[in-house]
């Protein structure tokens, strides 16, 4: 007897590889972390197929919505609604980062949630394996603006997990206040609001910044910090929350709270315990009551191997990498997904794309 599933999913265009080796290895990236990370949090990869050398696909889960949709909508949004998406968001990120990745682009509309409130973060193109030697510059040019950490901003030549930690404060400050934290109009703008709450911030955590960067700082009055002001977001902004906010949006990436102490903060215990009563999956209930894991958040084992990227030395060569990925995700017992290029919509789709080449960097910087 054949039993037939009905689903939907999410069909994406991976937009034909640039020019360069970068781009064409933040595309192999993006098309593959999914995968080799296999967590609950991550948008999940269910297929792939590669029409051509250039041309390629991925079948993904498909999301109701994204956190920027519901922050901006006229939906209430309640304290356990606030702290089941924050923990979920940390729970993914610590995941991430035990693997050795950064993000480098984490924003409400990388956030995907449905109506049961599971969260998933998506969009891998500027995610990066870890650079432990900091005499290797990376670029600047990642992260939205409004969520990007002050080491960037003042140009940083090399950065860490603590970027990503930075912008889940500023999402964490704007599902509390339902408004932007940080919305300036330039990344100068950008650090003077951060300056104006939290101060100017002593030359010991300007020792990254660059020249230009540490002298607008520190040029006129010194600013107290006025992080009170975080109080007035919302009634949802108790002093639990505006503490571990507060550990978030530190100045000094070294003194940035981690994904792993802040799950353990106080306030996400709420959050954890939702999210392990009624919405997981590593928990389970038998008719005695509910069986809990011994791991709340687990860590990634093995980190992610990123050591395939230093052989790369040509963009044929990684187009044929891609190509062959897909082409592996594709073995298996199911069967193989095929689009036909004849059909009457495929001009349309062939016209969409989800991943774009512009977000990399001119340079040969990762």
């Amino acid at each position: 007897m054949c039993t037939c599933v009905l689903c939907f999913c999410l069909l994406i265009l991976l937009e034909p590889v640039g020019s360069t080796v970068s781009s064409c290895v933040l595309l192999l990236i993006h098309a593959g972390t999914g995968w080799a990370l296999g967590y609950l949090h991550f948008l999940g990869r269910l297929c792939a197929l590669s029409l051509t050398m250039t041309i390629s696909y991925v079948i993904t889960e498909l999301m109701q919505s994204d956190l920027h949709k519901v922050i901006v909508s006229p939906q209430p949004l309640s304290a356990d609604h606030i702290k089941v998406f924050l923990y979920q968001i940390l729970r993914g990120l610590k995941y991430l980062h035990s693997a050795g990745v950064l993000h480098r682009d984490i924003k409400p509309g990388n956030l995907l949630v449905n109506s049961n409130c599971v969260l998933k973060i998506c969009d891998f193109g500027l995610a990066r394996v870890e650079e432990p030697d900091e005499s290797q510059h990376m670029t600047q040019e990642v992260v939205t603006q409004y969520y990007r950490a002050p080491e960037i901003l003042m140009g940083s030549r090399h950065y860490g997990r603590p970027i990503d930690i930075w912008s889940v404060g500023c999402i964490f400050a704007e599902l509390l206040g339902r408004r932007i934290l940080f919305q300036a109009q330039s990344p100068i703008q950008q650090l003077d609001l951060i300056t104006d709450l939290l101060g100017t911030p002593p030359v010991a955590a300007l020792h990254s910044a660059c020249e230009g960067a540490r002298a607008h700082v520190l040029r006129g009055s010194h600013k107290p910090p006025s992080l009170s002001v975080l109080y007035m977001l919302s009634g949802e902004a108790t002093h639990e929350a505006v503490h571990l906010l507060c550990r978030m949006l530190v100045f000094d990436p070294a003194q940035r709270i981690s994904a792993k102490d802040a799950l353990s903060h106080p306030y996400l215990d709420e959050g954890r315990l939702r999210y392990h009563t009624c919405m997981c999956s590593c928990c389970f209930s038998v008719s005695s009551g509910r069986v809990y894991t011994s791991d709340f958040e687990p860590r990634a084992d093995p980190k992610f191997d990123g050591s395939y990227e230093k052989n790369l030395t040509s963009v044929w060569q990684v187009k044929e990498l891609v190509h062959r990925f897909i082409l592996d995700q594709q073995r298996g017992k199911r069967v193989p997904l095929c689009i036909n290029p004849q059909s009457a919509a495929f001009k349309t789709f062939i016209r969409s794309t989800a991943w774009h080449s512009s977000k990399v960097s001119k340079k040969e910087e990762r």
